[in-house]
């Protein structure tokens, strides 16, 4: 009998479980390191401090790159702990929209997902990604 992608990944879901959480560990570090770099620099006396155009742009780059990074990093902490909520639940690797099956090689390549491939097409034909703030 022929083992479907679904199947395996049905059945490998203690490694996309130690995969998850060894993920949180890193964007937790990460995020860590992010926060603290920015406690660091004093971004606020930076801006405080300036004395022309291109001292202000500089600190508010700063300022702005460090948000987006924060940002990025706790979005990522909730779709982790949003797959490891579904994986307590038993709905790992179900879609959330239509119920049928994710794939296995999305949720290889995507451990986080909660749309299989089409579904998640669809999603993004309807949502389309904002454009870069910086």
């Amino acid at each position: 009998m022929e083992v479907t992608t679904h199947q395996q990944g049905q059945r490998d879901v203690p490694h996309f479980e130690r995969k998850l959480r060894a993920k949180w560990q890193e964007v937790r570090t990460r995020a860590r390191e992010v926060l603290l770099r920015a406690g660091n620099e004093r971004y606020v006396q930076i801006a405080g401090q300036v004395h022309d155009v291109e001292d202000e742009s500089l600190a508010d780059l700063l300022v702005d790159v460090n948000l987006a990074e924060a940002s990025r990093d706790i979005q990522e902490i909730r779709d982790i702990e949003d797959a490891l909520r579904r994986i307590a639940l038993g709905t790992y690797g179900t879609c959330v929209r239509c119920k049928r099956p994710i794939e296995g090689r999305r949720l290889e390549a995507f451990p986080t997902a909660s749309r299989c491939t089409q579904c998640q097409r669809e999603y993004e034909k309807g949502h389309p990604a904002p454009p870069p703030s910086l």
